[in-house]
């Protein structure tokens, strides 16, 4: 599994138009799944993630972790995170999970995270989505947990 972790003050995902997932301050997270992933992998990332002591303290030390700050996590779902871009010109996608295999796992990331304390919000599975994001810092974090083969 990996995530791609963006701090923000701000994030929103639209789908046609509506806007169906909206948070404040926390962390915006592009969730990508792999055939061998189970929930030890989300679970493990979410504890990770809401631990990960990435938010500014008083004297502007990176010292505040998601829970300390009590922010928020956004949720979507992210394919393209398994893109190999190794040969030709066009991605190959063969890494990524299967719709029914990964799905499942990203709603377990979020209900993880959620059990965590952390107030989840999500994309939409599968929909063309725009996601609207003010990175804060900007910090971004490539985060990866795969089963031991």
């Amino acid at each position: 599994m990996r995530v791609l972790l963006q701090r923000v003050s701000r994030a929103q995902v639209e789908v046609a138009g509506q806007t169906i997932a909206r948070i404040g301050r926390g962390v915006l997270l592009l969730v990508g799944v792999t055939h061998t992933d189970t929930d030890a992998e989300a679970a493990y990332l979410a504890r990770k993630i809401a631990q990960l002591r990435i938010f500014e303290d008083d004297a502007g030390k990176m010292n505040r972790s998601l829970l300390d700050i009590r922010g928020e996590a956004l949720v979507v779902s992210q394919f393209t995170l398994y893109a190999d871009t190794r040969k030709g010109r066009r991605p190959s996608f063969v890494h990524a999970a299967r719709p029914e295999h990964a799905a499942p796992l990203v709603e377990r990331l979020a209900a993880h995270l959620a059990a965590l304390g952390v107030p989840v919000q999500t994309g939409r599975f599968g929909a063309h989505m725009q996601v609207h994001l003010t990175n804060d810092g900007p910090v971004t974090l490539w985060l990866e947990r795969e089963t031991a083969p």
